[in-house]
């Protein structure tokens, strides 16, 4: 098995069941612990019987410190500061999972995982940088690192990173700048030169999103999957991605399709994803 979680609400419900679905796919041996933010995202995901998919609830994960930090943050900024708390939760109440991947909800998988897998060995701590172009490095300032995905092993440094970048995120999570911290995903910035068994993702077809997608030549290969590069196609992120009350999609911001135009079989295929989970959904609330 291979232990992924993640956390969502109903707003993100649709795109938390493409993410899940997709993974499911092209990684079966996947189990995943789903940190339900309300009560509608437990019912509808619980109504929907995800395979391998285990739910979770704030009332299980919130402890007295993340208690006490809920009233000063807002419903992002709650959501990074779960980030770290939720993998150590699992760690935590799961003796048999020697290592955990936190995932993004906005994500999806359209190629295996083993190749990402064979790179990470047993790298005690995995993070994926966001890649900017030239044109968008200045980004960087908030974050060389992109918590998309962040894996940690049941070992000395995995856990100990795990459970000081838990800390500062409880300490400090915020959504702005202030001298090496912004949200929970600067921290990062500092892992590389302090975890000697740190792994820094460097498959091609990882991380793809709209803040580098720019830079890469998209196309599919003779089974019709997508690559990048000529490279698996293996997750995209799908940021800024918006389903609109009209029926139609926003797919990102015109900042990003400046640097030229995303790549469309890509947002196409998660369009129609989405527009199914939609109906599914539709379905169970009739």
């Amino acid at each position: 098995m291979r232990h992924f979680c993640t956390l969502f609400d109903v707003n993100y419900l649709l795109k938390g069941v493409v993410m899940l679905r997709s993974l499911k796919r092209q990684c079966p041996e996947a189990v995943v612990h789903v940190l339900c933010m309300d009560d509608a995202t437990r019912d509808l995901l619980d109504q929907l019987h995800l395979t391998d998919v285990r739910l979770l609830t704030l009332s299980q994960v919130e402890d007295a410190a993340l208690l006490a930090v809920k009233p000063t943050r807002g419903i992002a900024e709650y959501c990074w500061t779960l980030s770290p708390c939720l993998p150590w939760y699992v760690l935590e109440h799961n003796p048999d999972v020697e290592s955990i991947t936190y995932l993004d909800a906005d994500l999806a998988f359209f190629a295996p995982l083993d190749p990402l897998f064979d790179e990470i060995g047993s790298a005690s701590i995995t993070i994926i940088e966001h890649r900017f172009p030239p044109a968008r490095k200045h980004l960087e300032v908030n974050g060389r690192f992109c918590v998309e995905w962040v894996g940690f092993r049941r070992d000395f440094e995995g856990m100990a990173c795990l459970a000081r970048w838990r800390e500062q995120c409880i300490e400090w999570c915020f959504h702005r700048l202030e001298e090496d911290r912004m949200g929970d995903q600067k921290y990062l910035d500092q892992w590389p030169g302090k975890y000697r068994g740190l792994h820094i993702l460097q498959h091609t077809g990882a991380g793809v999103a709209p803040w580098n997608y720019s830079q890469y030549r998209f196309g599919k290969d003779q089974g019709g999957s997508f690559t990048v590069d000529g490279a698996p196609l293996i997750f995209y992120h799908f940021h800024q991605f918006q389903l609109l009350f009209n029926g139609g999609f926003d797919r990102l911001s015109g900042a990003y399709r400046s640097m030229g135009p995303e790549p469309e079989s890509v947002y196409a295929a998660y369009e129609a994803a989405l527009t199914a989970v939609l109906k599914e959904v539709r379905a169970l609330q009739a």
